[in-house]
């Protein structure tokens, strides 16, 4: 008797499931790349909180750009307020009276002494 061969059973022989009809769909390449962007979204935000001059931040903080340049800017903030300084590029002027004496000392550190008024 000529019997057909048996079929092996699933069990039996291994499959590689690379794609399913479930991977076909386009709508889950639209939900990955929504969580991709959350996932940006919420990197944007941490770097926004970590920065000195985040608007929601009450501390104080000053930035000095471009020192010592003709163009350079003084930029403070004391809580909410937000102030800026930009140098003319002139030497300063005015009226006024010597306060005292700024000496460099061998380390690189600054004292100042002020002048005392008999």
């Amino acid at each position: 008797m000529n019997r057909p061969a048996a079929k092996p059973s699933r069990a039996a022989t291994p499959r590689l499931r690379i794609l399913d009809e479930d991977d076909d769909d386009p709508v889950l390449s639209t939900i990955n790349l929504i969580d991709v962007f959350l996932v940006v979204i919420g990197m944007l935000l941490i770097a926004v909180i970590n920065n000195p001059m985040n608007p929601f931040a009450d501390d104080k903080l000053t930035i000095i750009r471009n020192e010592g340049q003709p163009n350079m800017e003084i930029i403070t903030k004391d809580g909410q307020k937000i102030t800026r300084f930009k140098a003319g590029g002139a030497a300063g002027e005015g009226d006024g009276e010597k306060a005292g004496t700024a000496y460099r000392m061998k380390d690189g550190t600054m004292v100042y002494v002020p002048t005392v008024k008999p």
